[in-house]
């Protein structure tokens, strides 16, 4: 992914080469900060404010006041003017700016979308299930999306030298959680399934799209907690997230998992969507 443009907050457009985190930013510290990627489509970005919500949430979770909205959108239109396209990935970051200072950063990055995407989705995803967290404990941050994300990235290399594409994390017990930054589903007959919030997993904003497009598809949603043999044996099983959108599972821990119509279906309902948005 390139990055196109850069905004930040008190500044305006800055030069995508030029350094804009001080060394002892939190941020770099300690990976205390919050984020937010999403999806541009045609120029305008889909569940913008869904977005700014859920990084205000997760700035309170961390303690860090939440940045100003309208400051947020401000910066996202500069930044997508600058950028040139308009099918693109958009960021936003809050830090808590440097030690020993109250002056928080806001930043707002435009990359390109990762290549891979569309040969991704034509012949789908290989799993590996990895021991993850059952973030239930507050303190944990369920749900939060931080800079922290090396677990996550590590668990994605992981599952690499296994042969897979991507991680599914599943409890000590066998529960199925969430990918390092997808959520999970998976259908049986004109059932969905997918775990629940009180997993302590992220309220994905394509998940909470998913939720709402399923039953004008004829889809029945269930969420609960499931163990990894039920999406094992699933008719056919998908992930989602903002900018990979809907990628179907072929294969978990080598075991084959047939393609399906759901996931299909669905991808186009969310495209439909993100087009009547624009």
């Amino acid at each position: 992914m390139t990055l196109l443009a850069l905004a930040v907050a008190g500044r305006g457009l800055v030069d995508v080469d030029e350094p804009v985190v001080y060394a002892d930013d939190e941020a770099v510290l300690r990976g205390r900060a919050a984020f937010e990627t999403l999806r541009v489509y045609d120029g305008v970005p889909f569940k913008l404010e869904s977005h700014l919500v859920r990084l205000a949430r997760s700035c309170e979770r961390i303690g860090l006041a939440p940045p100003d909205a309208d400051v947020c959108r401000e910066l996202a239109s500069l930044a997508l003017s600058r950028a040139g396209e308009r099918d693109v990935a958009l960021r936003f970051y809050r830090t808590p700016g440097r030690e020993q200072t109250d002056a928080p950063e806001v930043l707002v990055l435009v990359n390109t979308l990762p290549p891979q995407l569309e040969d991704l989705r034509t012949r789908g995803i290989k799993l590996a299930s990895l021991l993850g967290v059952r973030a239930e404990a507050p303190w944990l941050l369920g749900g939060v999306k931080s800079t922290s994300y090396a677990v996550n990235m590590a668990a994605e290399a992981e599952a690499r030298s296994r042969g897979a594409d991507d991680a599914v994390f599943v409890t000590d017990d066998g529960i199925v959680l969430e990918g390092p930054v997808t959520n999970v589903w998976w259908r049986r007959g004109r059932e969905l399934f997918t775990p629940s919030l009180d997993l302590g997993i992220l309220a994905g904003v394509t998940r909470g799209t998913v939720l709402e497009l399923a039953p004008a598809h004829g889809y029945d949603v269930r969420e609960g907690r499931f163990p990894l043999a039920e999406l094992a044996r699933a008719d056919e099983a998908f992930t989602s997230s903002s900018v990979r959108e809907l990628l179907p599972i072929v294969e978990l821990d080598g075991e084959s998992i047939l393609r399906g119509e759901a996931a299909d279906a669905l991808q186009a309902a969310l495209r439909q969507a993100a087009r009547l948005n624009a």
